[in-house]
């Protein structure tokens, strides 16, 4: 079998973890991938600390618990740095991408790593500008995307225009579009 690639989502509740790893997950089924989204639900509430995670695949998946072993770690809301392990089971090759003001080396120094590839995106100001509300699950998206390669930044945006379509207003999916793009140019890795 063919490697699956494995993302742990870190956030907050009412970030939109969960709706990000679906919508990375229909993106990727839009490319013909074998998916897996699903979040880890516990007592959580508006604020509580979050978990959710996606797999992809290009045969069929048949693993069906959580992800230990991530390829990848997105972390919607940096307050989790140091009160979540953020880093368990990432692998020295793995990649983290932070919704963060900071530069990827402030977050290094941060988590004491070494190896691992770190991003950073103040998606939360893209999504203030662009949605109105710091909502920043679609900009983590591109800047996932961009950080990684995993999928096709034209694919993702003509899915999330089909998954949103019907759900909310052109002004709301142009506005999760246009995040989207920004991230992926904005970026900053290391």
């Amino acid at each position: 079998m063919k490697k699956i690639t494995e993302v742990r989502w870190h956030g907050r509740g009412g970030q939109g973890a969960v709706t990000a790893s679906k919508l990375l997950a229909t993106s990727a089924m839009a490319e013909d991938k074998y998916i897996q989204a699903f979040p880890e639900f516990g007592p959580e509430r508006m604020g509580a600390p979050i978990q959710s995670f996606t797999r992809i695949s290009d045969e069929p998946i048949k693993i069906h618990s959580h992800v230990t072993n991530p390829d990848m770690v997105v972390v919607l809301d940096p307050t989790l740095i140091g009160t979540v392990d953020i880093t368990e089971g990432l692998p020295d090759e793995g990649t983290i991408v932070v919704n963060t003001s900071e530069e990827p080396t402030q977050i290094r120094k941060k988590l004491n790593l070494k190896g691992r590839k770190i991003f950073t995106i103040d998606a939360s100001k893209i999504a203030l500008e662009e949605l109105g509300r710091p909502l920043p699950n679609t900009p983590m998206i591109g800047a996932l995307i961009k950080a990684t390669g995993l999928l096709d930044l034209e694919n993702v945006i003509n899915d999330i225009k089909n998954q949103f379509a019907g759900k909310f207003v052109q002004k709301v999916i142009d506005g999760n579009v246009k995040a989207i793009e920004r991230a992926y140019q904005e970026v900053r890795g290391e």
